[in-house]
């Protein structure tokens, strides 16, 4: 396994755009995202357990009960969320982008961040997704995780290569590749504020989600800012199987080629959650708390999270006051 350059497009199969359609008023700034799997792809995703949910992640639980995808349709610079009809315009963003993509509504899931409680209208997603889609590329990638920013001060992306030793595979470079998004209102308690991944490693729906949970819980949910959760967390991942062989069969459960994939998940997420963390709002410190000795994975974390969300300690850091006592 090694880190390479390249983001959510680093993986065979996959194309994207980012464009300004008009949400926010900044013309300069990027505010629409796509994604997009040449062929139908496993996918998995693991949201907030904030107990209020944006209308987006409603629809993208609905459109991934089956296990597969095909398009991701993000925008910026609103949330979607706590309006009275969010669940409609997030399936309307949907339909739009299924009509130009010329495939199935319930194949596209839907992200949004940004602003919670204001109206998203539908106009500005009528002209961006075309133009979107005519600019869906594999360099494409950069552009798409610049139009998912919001307080952010830099896109963050990340990819990794693996082989395996699998005579099916024999020959085969594996990716996988991603971005994400977020600045503020981070303890994620399950992913990260906005993140998509993709591979074209061939792994089944229900072995990518547990991969993902896996990752997910070893990367950002070790992740805090403010110690505050959010509306619209999201984290998607994509497994297209572009790099295998016709006919291979996917990876499973317990074999060296899942745990090669995992290593390189995990390689990914916890390099974005690293750059998640380091740009925080107002940050000027990337702090990393080890535990050593607890009695269980759980008495470390919350050791962990009683340092990392006391204001006490992270001002002593920003004072340069290095008195221990406080930790």
């Amino acid at each position: 396994m090694k880190t390479i350059e390249g983001g959510v497009c680093a993986a065979q199969g996959f194309t994207a755009a980012g464009v300004h359609c008009g949400i926010r008023k900044n013309k300069t700034k990027r505010d629409l995202a796509l994604i997009y799997s040449s062929v139908p792809a496993s996918a998995a995703a693991v949201y907030t357990t904030n107990l209020v949910k944006g209308a987006p992640l409603v629809v993208t639980k609905q459109h991934l009960a089956d296990g597969k995808a095909q398009a991701v349709i993000c925008n910026s610079g609103n949330a979607n969320t706590c309006n009275a009809n969010g669940i409609e315009i997030a399936e309307q963003m949907s339909e739009l982008l299924a009509q130009a993509l010329q495939i199935q509504s319930s194949d596209v899931v839907v992200a949004s961040t940004g602003v919670i409680g204001q109206h998203l209208p539908l106009e500005p997603f009528a002209t961006g997704v075309p133009a979107a889609c005519a600019l869906l590329s594999r360099e494409g990638g950069h552009d798409a995780a610049r139009a998912i920013m919001t307080t952010d001060t830099h896109p963050k992306e990340s990819a990794a290569t693996f082989s395996v030793d699998a005579a099916a595979y024999e020959g085969c470079t594996f990716t996988v590749g991603g971005m994400a998004k977020g600045s503020g209102m981070i303890m994620p308690n399950m992913a990260t504020m906005i993140s998509v991944i993709t591979t074209d490693a061939p792994v089944a729906a229900d072995v990518l989600h547990a991969a993902l949970v896996r990752a997910v819980n070893k990367s950002f949910n070790k992740v805090t800012v403010d110690s505050d959760t959010s509306t619209n967390d999201t984290c998607l991942l994509f497994a297209s199987g572009a790099a295998a062989p016709a006919g291979a069969v996917p990876f499973a459960p317990g074999t060296s080629e899942l745990a090669a994939f995992e290593e390189a998940l995990q390689v990914v997420c916890v390099n974005l959650a690293r750059q998640m963390a380091a740009d925080g709002e107002g940050a000027t410190r990337l702090v990393t708390v080890n535990v050593t000795g607890a009695a269980s994975d759980a008495d470390a974390d919350a050791a962990a999270r009683t340092v990392a969300n006391s204001p006490l300690v992270k001002t002593a850091i920003t004072g340069h006051d290095a008195n221990w006592g406080r930790i």
